[in-house]
């Protein structure tokens, strides 16, 4: 070092010193000791312009809001979690996707909370299908489990005569052979008007149609009994007590309350008359309800053959807050077709029309179920059964209604074999149809996705 003029000194070292804590600022090394770590240096802090403060929303009561408001929003707008709807073996509800209006489970669900509290009397279903629910299969089972735990009795809907009234255990059934049925497969005469059930029954003079209850918990006595019958005027005699029938519209329902000690109702129909006779119901004051609406070899599109005005006055004689359309036994008759041109658009026109008709039901389209056939001697899944199940899963998706796929609660590829040759057989040998138990279980199945939902909304 130079032993001459030292004054620049002090403002060389100053400079040096700002120079590198400079430095330091922009670098902002993080120095920790132990327990302890520095604060970030910055010299130019008071130089800087401060940054606008954001003041934090605490209020609970906002908080509480927002959190009520998510909640609704995601009760009706909520997209569904992704799940493929050929393995789910749940229900998918496609009615939280259009709003409060949409056509899924929210309805039924809030019918079957307020008759839980006690605040609804009835809750009814409307079931319809093929051969696979005939004879009450499926349904009974169903009917039963919900009837034990929300409570009623009665067997719900049973048409005037039945081609399998033998078979069915949930109500004694007979009939006189001299009624005239007019149904899907045949041509009414002009003024016939089918029914719900698609049948139309003409009685001639002394027709009778008699039904005892069976010895079963929540079947075993008569409670209020209604007579559905359409458009005129005619006599019965109940029990050889005379009633008047006068129906204006074109279904008109006779109700009255049996005694419990009445083991039998007979109704008898004298002389000529023009009024067509649908069925009877029977329910209790209170509890849910399940009518039973089969009609063997159909594919669901024979519904489109009844009148608008019919629809519109089952509502409100007959009011149903779910109603449950389960088809495709009889669209898989060739097994290696996977088009289905012919049965879409003609279903898809059925499903829209009852989805405007019953705007304030709850709609569950229940997939086929699975259908085996034999191929290089071995029954394997009919290759039919994923393309139908993908179309009528298209309906209830487009329609904001709720889907459930039987193929995959029954365990998927190949499971109507294994239902059929298992230990235990649960379907019949034409790899097609249940017995008793395997409808008993397809019963229990849809009882527990039913149940899932209803205490999942709850939640």
């Amino acid at each position: 070092m130079s032993s001459g003029n030292k004054h620049p000194y002090p403002l060389l070292i100053t400079m040096g010193a700002i120079v590198g804590l400079a430095a330091v600022s922009f670098l902002k090394p993080v120095v920790s000791a132990g327990n302890y770590t520095l604060r970030p240096l910055d010299i130019f802090a008071d130089l800087r312009t401060p940054a606008p403060v954001t003041e934090t929303v605490t209020d609970t009561a906002l908080l509480a809001a927002a959190d009520t408001a998510r909640k609704a929003d995601s009760l009706h707008r909520a997209p569904l979690p992704p799940r493929d709807y050929l393995t789910y073996p749940g229900i998918l509800d496609y009615g939280y996707t259009t709003g409060p209006s949409g056509a899924g489970m929210h309805h039924f669900v809030e019918a079957l909370r307020q008759l839980r509290t006690g605040s609804r009397k009835k809750v009814r279903i409307a079931y319809f299908g093929d051969s696979m629910i005939e004879g009450d299969l499926i349904t009974q089972d169903l009917r039963d489990s919900l009837q034990a735990y929300f409570g009623g009795e009665g067997v719900g809907f049973v048409p005037a005569t039945s081609v399998v009234s033998g078979f069915r255990t949930t109500i004694t059934h007979s009939f006189s052979p001299n009624w005239t049925d007019y149904h899907f497969k045949n041509s009414p005469p002009a003024g016939v008007e089918l029914g719900i059930s698609g049948h139309a029954f003409m009685p001639a003079p002394e027709s009778w149609v008699r039904f005892q209850p069976v010895k079963r918990q929540r079947l075993d006595e008569f409670g209020e009994v209604s007579l559905l019958y359409g458009k005129g005027a005619g006599q019965v005699k109940i029990n050889d007590q005379p009633a008047e029938l006068h129906g204006n519209g074109n279904l008109n329902a006779y109700s009255f309350l049996a005694d419990s000690a009445t083991r039998s109702l007979t109704f008898k129909f004298a002389g000529e008359q023009k009024v067509p006779l649908y069925g009877v119901c029977f329910e209790s004051g209170n509890g849910i309800f399940l009518d039973n609406f089969s009609f063997r070899g159909i594919s669901g599109i024979e519904l489109g053959k009844l009148s608008s005005d019919m629809w519109k006055q089952v509502q409100s004689v007959r009011p149903y807050d779910l109603i449950v359309l389960h088809y495709g036994a009889n669209v898989l008759f060739m097994p290696e077709n996977t088009r289905f041109d012919w049965y879409e658009r003609p279903m898809e026109k059925v499903v829209d029309s009852l989805r405007r008709y019953f705007p304030q039901s709850s709609f569950l389209i229940v997939g086929t179920a699975d259908k085996s056939y034999r191929k290089n001697g071995k029954y394997v899944t009919a290759p039919g059964v994923k393309a139908l199940l993908k179309v009528q899963h298209q309906f209830a998706e487009e329609n904001g209604m709720a889907y459930w796929n039987l193929y995959s609660a029954m365990g998927g590829d190949g499971a109507m074999a294994r239902w059929v040759e298992g230990e235990q057989a649960l379907a019949n040998k034409d790899y097609t149809h249940f017995n008793f138990r395997g409808a008993s279980k397809v019963g229990a199945l849809l009882y527990k996705a039913i149940m899932d939902e209803f205490r999942q909304e709850a939640m």
